[in-house]
Protein backbone atom coordinates (compact mmCIF):
# COMPACT_ATOMS: atom_id res chain seq x y z
CA UNK A 1 0.00 0.00 0.00
CA UNK A 2 2.82 2.45 1.05
CA UNK A 3 4.65 1.65 -2.80
CA UNK A 4 1.09 2.80 -4.10
CA UNK A 5 1.02 5.48 -2.30
CA UNK A 6 4.59 6.50 -2.98
CA UNK A 7 3.88 6.16 -6.68
CA UNK A 8 0.68 8.12 -6.78
CA UNK A 9 2.63 11.22 -5.41
CA UNK A 10 5.77 10.50 -7.96
CA UNK A 11 2.67 11.00 -10.56
CA UNK A 12 1.45 13.94 -8.98
CA UNK A 13 4.86 15.21 -9.34
CA UNK A 14 5.29 14.30 -13.04
CA UNK A 15 2.28 15.76 -14.26
CA UNK A 16 3.22 19.52 -12.08
CA UNK A 17 6.48 19.14 -14.25
CA UNK A 18 8.32 18.77 -10.72
CA UNK A 19 10.02 15.58 -11.69
CA UNK A 20 12.79 15.06 -14.25
CA UNK A 21 12.10 11.90 -16.54
CA UNK A 22 15.62 12.09 -17.73
CA UNK A 23 16.93 10.08 -14.78
CA UNK A 24 15.33 6.68 -15.91
CA UNK A 25 17.01 7.36 -19.25
CA UNK A 26 20.38 8.60 -17.35
CA UNK A 27 20.15 5.05 -15.09
CA UNK A 28 19.79 3.12 -18.81
CA UNK A 29 23.01 4.45 -20.18
CA UNK A 30 24.79 4.16 -17.11
CA UNK A 31 23.65 0.17 -17.24
CA UNK A 32 25.07 -0.28 -20.56
CA UNK A 33 28.33 2.38 -19.76
CA UNK A 34 29.37 -0.38 -16.38
CA UNK A 35 28.51 -3.52 -18.29
CA UNK A 36 30.80 -2.42 -20.88
CA UNK A 37 33.38 -1.67 -18.43
CA UNK A 38 32.88 -4.65 -16.53
CA UNK A 39 32.20 -7.58 -19.24
CA UNK A 40 36.43 -7.31 -19.79
CA UNK A 41 37.41 -7.38 -16.18
CA UNK A 42 39.36 -10.67 -15.27
CA UNK A 43 39.88 -11.47 -11.49
CA UNK A 44 42.69 -12.59 -9.92
CA UNK A 45 40.82 -15.51 -8.25
CA UNK A 46 37.52 -17.06 -7.23
CA UNK A 47 34.85 -15.92 -5.15
CA UNK A 48 32.86 -12.61 -4.76
CA UNK A 49 36.33 -10.64 -3.09
CA UNK A 50 38.33 -11.08 -6.39
CA UNK A 51 35.40 -9.90 -8.38
CA UNK A 52 34.81 -6.72 -6.47
CA UNK A 53 38.43 -6.17 -6.53
CA UNK A 54 38.52 -6.24 -10.35
CA UNK A 55 35.48 -3.95 -10.40
CA UNK A 56 36.86 -1.36 -8.64
CA UNK A 57 40.05 -2.01 -10.53
CA UNK A 58 37.87 -1.39 -13.77
CA UNK A 59 36.40 1.52 -12.66
CA UNK A 60 39.00 3.27 -11.79
CA UNK A 61 40.98 2.92 -14.80
CA UNK A 62 38.00 3.03 -17.21
CA UNK A 63 35.45 4.83 -15.73
CA UNK A 64 36.52 7.78 -14.26
CA UNK A 65 36.10 7.10 -10.92
CA UNK A 66 38.86 7.87 -8.21
CA UNK A 67 40.23 4.71 -6.38
CA UNK A 68 38.66 5.70 -3.26
CA UNK A 69 35.50 6.28 -5.11
CA UNK A 70 35.16 3.40 -7.04
CA UNK A 71 35.59 1.23 -3.93
CA UNK A 72 33.19 3.34 -2.06
CA UNK A 73 30.21 2.38 -4.89
CA UNK A 74 31.63 -0.82 -4.93
CA UNK A 75 31.15 -1.49 -1.19
CA UNK A 76 27.42 0.15 -1.12
CA UNK A 77 26.65 -2.31 -4.29
CA UNK A 78 27.96 -5.16 -1.79
CA UNK A 79 26.68 -4.15 1.21
CA UNK A 80 23.05 -3.22 -0.21
CA UNK A 81 22.22 -4.77 -3.44
CA UNK A 82 19.95 -3.35 -6.32
CA UNK A 83 16.44 -3.63 -3.88
CA UNK A 84 17.92 -1.02 -1.43
CA UNK A 85 19.78 1.08 -4.12
CA UNK A 86 17.17 1.24 -6.37
CA UNK A 87 14.41 2.51 -3.53
CA UNK A 88 17.37 4.84 -2.54
CA UNK A 89 17.85 5.99 -5.97
CA UNK A 90 14.06 7.10 -6.19
CA UNK A 91 13.55 8.62 -2.82
CA UNK A 92 16.98 10.46 -4.07
CA UNK A 93 15.44 12.17 -7.15
CA UNK A 94 12.15 12.86 -5.62
CA UNK A 95 13.92 14.30 -3.07
CA UNK A 96 16.12 16.20 -5.29
CA UNK A 97 19.42 15.09 -3.66
CA UNK A 98 22.27 14.92 -6.56
CA UNK A 99 25.49 14.68 -4.40
CA UNK A 100 24.67 13.58 -0.85
CA UNK A 101 26.29 15.14 1.73
CA UNK A 102 29.69 13.57 1.07
CA UNK A 103 30.20 15.32 -2.16
CA UNK A 104 31.08 12.21 -4.68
Amino acid sequence: MASRECFQRIAVKIDKGDLHLQEGQYLESLIKEYEGILQTIQPEGRGANALMRAAVEALHHSGDWTEHGADQIVGLVRAYGTFMLRNALALAVVLGIEDGDLGF
